[in-house]
This record gives C-alpha cells, sequence and structure tokens, in this order.
C-alpha cells in the first residue's frame, strides 16, 4: 500500500478522531469527505469507470490499516461494497447501473439489508404484486441509517429465492426505523427496520437468487476478518515489539491462504486475537485503561463486538472451541 499516497493522510486524520467518533452519534461528514476524495468508495472499481481497481489482497490490507485508525468509519464505509458489486455486475438492470458513476465517486453512499439472507425462519420476506413488489418483516442490523443513501435490501421470496432491491436509505410508508445503542461502533448509527407492506416499484429490483443459507462467501468473511486484524495492529502498535506481531502475520497469512472450508477457523483465530491484543494493551497501559475513552478500553470493547459482527454458525462454533478448549 506504499503506493497509496493519500492513506497516511487519511490515517492520521481518522486516528485523530477516533475518540470523538467513540463517543458521538454518527460519523463527522469530514471523514466520508475523505475516503471520497482518496477515490475509496471505488476501491476494486475498474480504473476505465472512475475506480482504483485495487487486488484482494489490496483491499484486504487497506481495509486492515483504516480499522486499525478509526474502526466505526471503515466499518460503515465497508457496507458501500455490496451496492457497488451490485451495480458493477453487467447482469443488473441498466437503470440501476446509471448511478455507478456516483456510486464510486462517493457522491452517492451504500449500505446493506440482508434480513433475507439470515439462516432461519424468513426475516424479511417479499412478494409480486401487479406493479412491483411488497416488504414485510423485519432486518435486524442495518448500519449507516442517516449516513448512506441506497440500501442493497435482500428479502425472501417463498422458501427457494432471495430478491435483491436497491431501495433509498429513507422513511417511507410501512417503514419503521429503531435505533440500537451499540457497545461499540455507536457512531455506524446502526438500526433495526420494520416494513409492513412497504411498497418497492418495479424499477428497484435488481435479480433473485437461490436461497442457499449454508453456503458462504470466502471473499466476503476475509474483507471482515481484517476488521478484527485493524483492531490488534493498532493494539500490536500501541504495546510494542512482542510476540503478538508474529501471530499477527501469521493470522493475516492464513485469512490470506484458507481455502472455503476453513475460512471460518481464520475467521475466528483473527477475532480471538483482536481480543487478546487488547486485553494485553489494556495490562500494559494499567489502571488508565478503566477510564472510558480511552484507546485500550475502547479497543476492548471494538474486539469484544467483533467476536459476533458479521458471524455465521461455523465462526461461532470454532470460536467457541477456541475460547473454551483452547483449540
Amino acid at each position: 500500500m506504499e503506493s497509496f499516497k493519500p492513506l497516511p493522510t487519511l490515517v492520521e486524520l481518522l486516528s485523530g478522531d477516533a475518540a470523538v467518533v467513540d463517543g458521538s452519534l454518527t460519523i463527522p461528514p469530514s471523514h466520508l469527505d475523505a475516503f471520497a476524495a482518496s477515490g475509496l468508495y471505488g476501491a476494486f472499481a475498474p480504473k476505465e469507470v472512475g475506480g482504483l481497481e485495487l487486488g484482494f489482497t489490496d483491499a484486504c490490507n487497506l481495509v486492515e490499516q483504516l480499522a486499525g485508525a478509526c474502526l466505526t468509519t471503515t466499518f460503515v464505509w465497508l457496507q458501500h461494497f455490496r451496492l457497488l458489486s451490485t451495480l458493477l455486475d453487467s447482469d443488473s438492470p441498466e437503470n440501476l447501473r446509471s448511478m455507478l458513476p456516483s456510486v464510486i465517486s462517493g457522491r452517492v453512499k451504500g449500505g446493506i439489508s440482508l434480513g433475507g439472507l439470515l439462516p432461519g425462519p424468513a426475516r424479511l420476506t417479499t412478494v409480486a404484486t401487479d406493479d412491483g413488489w411488497l416488504l414485510n418483516g423485519d432486518a435486524p442490523w442495518v448500519s449507516g441509517w442517516g449516513i448512506v443513501d441506497k440500501l442493497v435490501v435482500k428479502a425472501r421470496e417463498g422458501t427457494k429465492s432471495v430478491a435483491s432491491f436497491v431501495l433509498d436509505a429513507a422513511l417511507c410508508e410501512g417503514l419503521s426505523v429503531t435505533p440500537l445503542r451499540l457497545s461499540a461502533m455507536n457512531a455506524s448509527a446502526t438500526v433495526t427496520l420494520t416494513f409492513s407492506d412497504v411498497k418497492v416499484p418495479s424499477d428497484r429490483y435488481v435479480g433473485s437468487q437461490p436461497y442457499a443459507p449454508g453456503l458462504e462467501r470466502p471473499e466476503g468473511l476475509r474483507v471482515n476478518g481484517s476488521l478484527a486484524l485493524g483492531v490488534a495492529r493498532r493494539c500490536c502498535d500501541l504495546i510494542g515489539p512482542s510476540v503478538l506481531d508474529d501471530e499477527l502475520r501469521v493470522t493475516r497469512e492464513e485469512l490470506d491462504n484458507a481455502r472455503a472450508e476453513a475460512i471460518h477457523v481464520a475467521r475466528a483465530r483473527a477475532s480471538a486475537l483482536a481480543v487478546r491484543c487488547a486485553h494485553v494493551l489494556a495490562v500494559s497501559t494499567g489502571s488508565r485503561s478503566a477510564i472510558s475513552g480511552d484507546v485500550a478500553e475502547r479497543s476492548t470493547r471494538e474486539a469484544s463486538l467483533l467476536l459476533v459482527f458479521a458471524s455465521r454458525p461455523s465462526i461461532k462454533t470454532a470460536l467457541l472451541d477456541r475460547m473454551i478448549n483452547g483449540s
């Protein structure tokens, strides 16, 4: 990432404001403007359409560096890439793909509502009507409310399919919003959305895919693992040279090289390492780490939250096995 010149300035901005963001209800607009000015909303978009065209490894390293600086801002920015990837897909409707330049530049920011993908009984469902679709149910975790402009919404269509939509991230008839108070990353403005016969125009429909609750997307799990690596990296930098540096490197390599069937184990190791590094930082810091807002205290809360963020049953099982049995 040494060739990415805007990054050091951005990391400095995020690091300097991280404590303030931790105590805020939302992310400063200046952070989002800085991400846009650095081209990061189009991080993996091709250069011919205005993106940075970062490779996957570079993108993961970038997420790790930014998460170490400010986990909250990085987390909200990361949600944008579901919208970006949707619009980069040539199979998506042309009327939606016309938003692509604004999405790449960051003028239009994206978030996600994945209630229809959650395992178990359907949380968010949709049915087709004569002039569009109806949404009913809830999406329990939607971040960036009041920050993002568009949401990629996934809703269960019957028992075998999931439909995708691109909707305005705004109140409408039948939609209610319940803010959630998080132990960390509270400025991510995370809410629960409840849909009651919310009407969706037909031109907001992206397409449908088979509902496959056991199907893992290793690329997505790897990128999310960079958030935990970022917290661990921050702690290691503050602790100073130790064996944790080697463990961080090995954990990163394990995530990079994990096969699809083993990515959950690597993700569990990254999350557990973030907690361990945060606890070592707290002990090495001393009693000051018990004061709300101290970087060690914040890192401990963030590492704990990342134990359950974007988790899967397989990751949960691997984490519990590691934490209980030490394996």
